[in-house]
């Protein structure tokens, strides 16, 4: 097969990577990079070979596939414009603004045969991609807290970091949600800066999960409890640790337990989502996050953002 005709729209602090891996995989050529600022986008086409643009409408119909890292509010028109021309997207999360708009590039991508995934970047951690299936989790805490960062305040710490972990929770957990509930505050922003939500599922499980963007120190962390066993996933520094039952005791009818500990070196998840994207492209296969996940993680965040923009009307009310 031919090499395939990429290209990055947006070329802020995470497009810049998109077109460096681009850059780096043999089955593909990144032909351009797009930006509004005239200046950024040359500098990262220069570093790769490929052509600077400040408008991406020539590039409809004339590449293969495209990473869309513009800001959210974009999503939604950028991607339609490349799913209508017959290109495959990997639009960054969250995959747009509304559920409504989802829905229009999921029913497009569909109508068009071409892939949809949605950049949920923690699906492809190393530590992440060790889970196994065996059990399914009876209840789950997590928590990601980072510091403050004036990049990223176009949506909500909801929308901006929670969003991980609630996109990895409904893919783990096969059943609807029955019940939502949230709290959360503002303190440097107009918007929530902290919250925390738990989502109770029909099926019984129940996931209590914490986001920050104004905590003093780095934490991606994840704790299920299945079955007989618990399971701790740390994002940042990639390790997954497994305690489970064991054949002996430790006390009279009391199962010893058994640790294990993996320690993913290295790794690059970023690489490794835009190569399952290439992948997918030329197998057909369906994405690890399709739209469909998108959507759903969306939906969710969206239903947290709701609570809590009421509650904090009512606070100020």
């Amino acid at each position: 097969m031919s090499k395939l005709k990429c290209a990055v729209i947006g070329t802020g602090y995470l497009g810049k990577f998109h077109a460096e891996k681009y850059a780096s995989l043999e089955d593909c050529e990144l032909v351009a990079v797009v930006d509004i600022n005239e200046q950024a986008a040359k500098e990262v086409a220069d570093k790769h070979g490929a052509e600077a643009l400040t408008d991406y409408s020539s590039l409809l119909g004339k590449v293969d596939a495209v990473s869309i890292v513009v800001p959210t509010s974009l999503h939604h028109s950028v991607s339609c414009d490349f799913l209508n021309a017959g290109t495959h997207v990997l639009v960054e999360k969250p995959i747009t603004v509304t559920v409504e708009e989802a829905d229009e590039l999921i029913a497009i991508a569909k109508d068009k045969n071409v892939i949809l995934q949605v950049g949920h970047l923690e699906r492809f951690n190393p530590a992440v991609m060790g889970l196994d299936n065996e059990a399914k989790p009876l209840f789950i805490e997590a928590h990601r807290l980072a510091p403050f960062n004036p990049r990223a305040n176009d949506v909500s710490v909801v929308l901006d970091l929670m969003i991980h972990d609630i996109d990895i929770i409904l893919a783990l957990i096969d059943s609807e949600i029955d019940r939502i509930d949230a709290s959360g505050t503002a303190v440097l922003t107009q918007g929530t800066d902290i919250a925390n939500a738990r989502l109770t599922f029909k099926n019984g499980c129940v996931a209590n999960v914490t986001a920050s963007r104004i905590s003093m120190k780095m934490e991606r962390k994840m704790r299920m409890f299945r079955p007989c066993s618990y399971i701790s996933v740390d994002f940042q520094n990639k390790v997954l640790t497994k305690h489970k039952t064991g054949d002996k005791e430790m006390f009279p009818g009391v199962p010893e337990i058994v640790s294990e500990e993996s320690t993913f070196d290295g790794g690059d998840a970023l690489l490794e989502e835009i190569k399952h994207f290439v992948d997918c492209i030329k197998t057909g296969a369906n994405p690890l996050v399709s739209g469909e996940a998108g959507r759903r993680a969306l939906k969710t965040a969206i239903q947290i953002t709701d609570l809590l923009e009421k509650k904090l009307v009512e606070e100020k009310a």
